[in-house]
């Protein structure tokens, strides 16, 4: 069953739900880190083809947390657009207030 939310903060409550887990979290940041950094390698190199990789770097080892270390669905195979959204906003709050230093010891 599909949850209706009223707003993208309403939402973000519940995707921060589904990241309980510290090594789950672990996992989405090394993901969308790998993700920046290929983006990047991409548009330094005009190597277009290596775009292919981007959605494998940015879901798969978001998805490998979900699976292995939450125990849950990705809230992207429902929510795929607020889910991108929250993930940039998780990230970005990672870094914020200095994640994983502070958790992974």
């Amino acid at each position: 069953m599909k949850l209706k939310f009223e707003s993208f903060d309403h939402f973000y409550s519940y995707y921060l739900l589904q990241h309980q887990s510290k090594m789950n979290r672990f996992c989405h940041f090394v993901g969308t880190s790998a993700t920046l950094m290929l983006m990047l390698l991409i548009l330094l190199t005009e190597y277009w083809k290596l775009a292919w990789f981007l959605p494998v770097t940015g879901y798969g080892l978001a998805w490998f947390g979900h699976w292995v270390f939450e125990g849950n669905n990705p809230a992207s195979f429902k929510y795929p657009l607020y889910s991108l959204r929250a993930d940039i906003r998780m990230y970005l709050d990672m870094i914020k207030y200095q994640w994983p230093r502070n958790e992974i010891d």
